[in-house]
């Protein structure tokens, strides 16, 4: 059988210093030095701008691994590290054996030429990913396009590093992230050793499925270190399929063709039930296990359907012959200093996505490939997951040993990756064909205009290389039934003018960023939609409890140095001020600010998610940026580093939910409602509308009956706004919108004459009280005015079912608090201990 070692007790120094330490494996240098006391927290203050040394040495680790006289003897013997960053030097009992180059792959070593019983020492030289790719900079001759390449805070002046080094682009800073240009050994490292046939890879090829029969074929890799002859069988739930074999020598594919009769298919959230199959490969010599391998699956089809229609071009997927709006977020590392992501903050994640009705999370391409885990959890709930290739913002090298190494870096993440149902596509990059704009030459980030022809004919050459040849071959041949799409956004792989992304093209994926960057208005989201958006964000502040983990109250000032270092976009601070002196009233000091600058947050995505909602079929994906974040700090995320739900996120929570209302407001005043349905059943309810004033008094009603399609997007009723205001002051009423259900109510919003600015609150009376018989979990809020915004603060770390709502008078809300929990379930009804409760009014 085979067996293996797990390597511990490492110890770690820099290479020009003599004192060693111990390391946590996996870990990174930052991390170790932390424990060690040898740095200050790195996200606290200011002190990312004092810790930018660390990348400049260069660090060894050592482990020692005692070996019997019986593992020595084995016929194979492999070391194998599942992640090394980045640039390493691998030794065995003082004797070469590895280089590694790429931080994205695992790197497996027979070392049975190098070790003997007894104590054997493995050492790992890492060295500075600056120090090395300074040189490979001069060999270039020319500096490459990286503008989120923080160099000049990394003391390099304008030298952009980050894209020679196959490693995380972030690492470098990026305009939500840290530079912490990290080293280490951030997987496991193992020792395996087998004398008899071994199963190295099992894949489960879903060659067609229908609800009526899967058709699969088992890929079973086998190492075998001799010759042999036995029998090989695959499993799955009471069902075996088997075949005689024989095995030469080496490594070799053995193929079995297998078919599951009216199989369970897997479906992300909304659609239906992620079932899942387990298969078992194994061999057998007359019965006795040589070698086992296991893996889980879903059985699924899906599709990227691009057809030419009237308005251009379809941009979908396709799940089960099913067409799926997409709904999620943009998912980024959820730590600067990756081995420190746990287990629990990994399903805290996913959990908070399900949980927010979504569908799908992308993957961008300036993080890493994720752990195994984020993958099972996407499988586990749902989740369907957009998988970009590690490129992000930047132009990269041609030279054939990058193109090698990240040909390499393709087939292991594909390879591995490749049975996880979630994975809907493989993405080139992120954003380089919009930024470079090869067919347009006023268009693009102005990148090529810093180059003459030779240097553009070469930087292009190798993006082609690169994105159009080898990724999309790569993708082809091992995961076949997967769509490739070489860069986001892009319109069309055409070689010419209409390659390039374009809002109003009608086709392809579209970031539109003209709110926030450009400082265009919140309407503008109901102007520029696309296919499908699949990037789009609006920043906000984490609460104060987080900016408390890394700010002083002394620097609790919008231009204060510890500010400005927590908010890498460099206009973000005046960018929220700036919205918010146009969208909100003023708020009374920089803590209201905190406040104002969510709710503010909240409101832009919610007019984008209900416009692409509004808009479907034509828009068939919103994927807001982003999901989370790698440290403390301003970002775009709707749920801070800690985990703790911003108001976005709560807004998310009502704006994804299978059935929604939405209004729109024409310039002359026709007041739309519409209903988006995206369940795959005829609703027939009743829509209720009631005009309250401040104070709870209902000043017009209309109740009648509503027929909403299956999977639809429509306009159920339109009203001129004087005929419902009559004699009100627009200032002083609310409209609220309900579809219900006999006594379920299916959706709701509400709808003001007037925006918050413009809008004089009173201060509310808010009473909250526990549900009798809750055990302290679940608490009815009432307000004897109306109270804007209300937020639940609590004591303990979890989330209510609903947050950041609005209160009418005699129309109570009851919440549900869930705390966070270690366990499989991630939120459990709990008790919040202390509860605030505030209002915007409390803010002005």
């Amino acid at each position: 059988m085979n067996q293996q070692i797990v390597l511990s007790n490492w110890k770690f120094k820099a290479c020009d210093e003599e004192e060693w330490r111990q390391a946590k494996v996996p870990g990174t240098v930052h991390t170790d030095l932390l424990r060690h006391g040898i740095i200050n927290d790195p996200f606290y203050g200011v002190n990312e701008h004092e810790l930018q040394w660390i990348d400049k040495k260069d660090w060894e680790y050592e482990a020692t691994i005692r070996l019997s006289e019986s593992w020595v003897g084995m016929g194979q013997l492999e070391l194998v590290f599942e992640g090394l960053d980045t640039y390493a030097d691998v030794y065995v009992n003082g004797q070469p054996i590895l280089f590694a180059d790429n931080m994205f792959r695992a790197w497996r070593v027979d070392v049975k030429d190098y070790v003997h019983a007894g104590d054997n020492q493995v050492r790992v030289v890492f060295h500075s990913p600056i120090t090395r790719d300074q040189g490979s900079l001069h060999k270039l001759g020319m500096e490459m396009p990286a503008p989120n390449d923080q160099s000049q805070l990394g003391g390099l002046e304008d030298h952009k590093l980050s894209v020679f080094a196959r490693k995380a682009p972030y690492h470098y800073g990026w305009d939500w992230g840290p530079r912490f240009v990290t080293c280490g050994i951030w997987r496991e490292v193992r020792l395996e050793g087998w004398s008899a046939p071994k199963i190295t890879e099992l894949y489960i090829c879903q060659n067609q499925i229908t609800a009526q029969v899967a058709d699969l074929t088992a890929e079973i890799e086998i190492h075998s270190p001799v010759d042999w002859t036995g029998r090989l069988q695959v499993s799955s739930n009471g069902t075996v399929w088997a075949r005689e074999v024989t095995l030469i020598s080496g490594s070799q594919v053995i193929k079995l063709d297998m078919q599951i009769s009216k199989p369970d298919l897997w479906w992300c959230r909304g659609l239906g039930q992620p079932s899942m199959y387990t298969f078992k490969a194994e061999l057998l010599e007359q019965d006795r296990l040589m070698s086992a391998k296991q893996v889980k699956t879903g059985l699924r089809t899906i599709r990227l359907v691009r057809e030419r229609d009237q308005a251009g071009a379809s941009f979908y997927f396709e799940l089960n012959g099913i067409p799926v709006f997409a709904k999620g977020a943009n998912h980024i590392p959820n730590d600067s200093f990756i081995p420190e992501i746990t287990n629990e903050r990994y399903r805290h994640e996913i959990a908070t996505a399900a949980a927010s009705h979504m569908n799908m999370l992308r993957v961008w391409g300036g993080g890493f490939y994720e752990e195994d885990l984020f993958y099972e959890l996407c499988d586990e709930y749902g989740l369907l997951v957009w998988q970009d290739f590690m490129f992000a913002c930047s132009m990269y090298p041609g030279d054939e040993s990058f193109l090698h190494n990240i040909s390499m870096e393709a087939e292991y993440n594909i390879r591995r990756l490749r049975n996880h149902p979630c994975i809907a596509l493989w993405c080139g990059n992120n954003e380089i064909d919009s930024a470079w704009a090869q067919y347009i030459e006023e268009s693009g980030w102005g990148w090529k205009q810093h180059y003459d022809r030779n240097q553009r004919e070469k930087l292009w050459t190798s993006y082609e290389a690169l994105f159009h040849r080898i990724l999309p071959e790569t993708v082809s041949r091992l995961a076949h039934n997967i769509a490739y799409w070489p860069s986001s956004p892009l319109r069309s792989l055409s070689r010419d003018e209409n390659q390039h992304a374009n809002t109003l093209s009608g086709e392809g994926d579209i970031h539109y960023w003209g709110v926030w960057h450009s400082v265009e208005p919140f309407d503008n989201y109901n102007r520029y939609i696309g296919r499908f958006m699949s990037e789009y964000g609006f920043q906000s502040f984490p609460e104060l409890k987080s900016v408390l983990s890394y700010a002083p109250e002394e620097q609790l000032e919008l231009e204060s140095d510890v500010m400005l270092a927590h908010q890498k976009n460099s206009s973000g601070n005046r960018l929220i001020k700036e919205y918010v002196e146009q969208y909100l009233p003023d708020p009374k000091d920089f803590k209201s600010f905190l406040y104002m600058s969510q709710i503010l947050q909240a409101q832009a995505i919610k007019t984008a998610i209900e416009a692409h909602r509004r808009n479907k079929p034509y828009c068939m994906g919103t994927l807001y940026w982003q999901m989370n974040d790698c440290w403390p700090v301003a970002s775009w995320a709707g749920m801070d580093y800690y985990g703790r739900w911003k108001a976005l996120q709560y807004e998310v929570q009502r704006s994804y939910r299978d059935i929604i209302l939405s209004v729109l407001e024409a310039p002359e005043g026709e007041i739309a409602i519409y209903a988006v349905n995206d369940l795959r059943d005829q609703i027939s309810a009743r829509l209720r509308l009631q005009l309250f004033d401040f104070y709870g008094r209902v000043l017009y009603e209309n109740d009648e009956a509503v027929a909403l399609e299956p999977d639809s997007s429509v306009q159920i009723k339109s009203m001129a706004r004087e005929s419902l205001l009559q004699s009100s002051d627009p200032q002083q009423v609310v409209l609220s919108i309900r579809l219900e259900r006999e006594h379920e109510l299916l959706a709701s919003n509400l709808f003001y004459f007037a925006g918050f600015r413009d809008i004089e609150l009173s201060q509310p009376l808010i009473t909250i009280c526990e549900v009798p018989g809750t055990n302290g979990t679940s608490f009815t809020l009432e307000s004897d005015s109306l109270a804007r915004q209300v937020w639940l603060s609590a004591q303990e770390e979890g989330i209510f079912s609903d947050n950041f709502f609005d209160l009418i008078p005699g129309v109570p809300i009851t919440v549900q608090f869930y705390r966070r929990s270690n366990q499989e379930r991630p939120f459990i009804e709990g008790v919040p201990g202390h509860v605030t409760v505030m209002s915007m009014a409390d803010f002005i």
